[in-house]
């Protein structure tokens, strides 16, 4: 009984969930999964008319939440060090496009986490806002976001077109190369037949003389 208590209890997948969930990062994964899934199956109990289940998963999910919300609290700070990082990048410095839509990414995402946790420590009464400045944070909140998430697009599109034209260049220089590889190479070819006829043609010219001195 106890060679099989200790096999469930250090089995390799319970000590990898330990270590996940040791970490900030793992414990927002997993309380994200289950935050949506929770959604998922109140938005499933309310279609199928069971109110008491879905409000159960409500609850559960406003409460993930909430907790997830709590461990970003230093999150706009992590972003701030990623914009800041972004204009030190020499890799990033010879495409200025790029990295102005990273560094306003960043920046657009802390903005909207500065204002998100504003939001959240109003809801749980640990700030009073009047409710129009409630509502002013939130809506500034939502614009940071769809700000990111814009400039995350335009960074994506302008990279992959770059890396497009950078790899049509190394296509069309490789197809110049291969090209010029076999005209030296027919060229030389051509240069070996002029030589080896000559060459025989020499040697027929001899063997003729000779032929004509008997």
């Amino acid at each position: 009984m106890a060679a099989i208590a200790s096999q469930i209890v250090l089995h390799p997948v319970v000590s990898q969930s330990i270590k996940l969930l040791g970490t900030t990062l793992g414990r927002d994964k997993i309380y994200r999964t289950v935050q949506y899934f929770a959604r998922f199956l109140a938005w499933v109990l309310l279609t199928r008319g069971h109110k008491l289940e879905a409000s159960r998963w409500n609850s559960l999910k406003n409460a993930l939440a909430s907790g997830r919300k709590l461990m970003r609290l230093v999150k706009p700070v992590e972003h701030l060090q990623a914009a800041l990082r972004a204009t030190q990048l020499s890799t990033l410095r010879a495409y200025p496009i790029e990295q102005y839509t990273t560094i306003a990414r960043q920046l657009s995402y802390a903005g909207y986490l500065s204002l998100d946790a504003i939001v959240w420590l109003n809801s749980i009464r640990f700030l009073n806002l009047a409710p129009a400045s409630s509502t002013k944070v939130n809506k500034a909140s939502q614009r940071f976001w769809l700000s990111g998430i814009l400039f995350s697009i335009v960074h994506g599109l302008v990279r992959v077109a770059r890396l497009a034209n950078e790899a049509k260049r190394l296509r069309s220089a490789s197809e110049k190369g291969v090209g010029a590889d076999a005209d030296r190479s027919s060229k030389a070819m051509a240069l070996d037949i002029v030589v080896t006829s000559l060459m025989a043609l020499q040697l027929q010219w001899k063997s003729v003389g000779k032929s004509m001195g008997k």
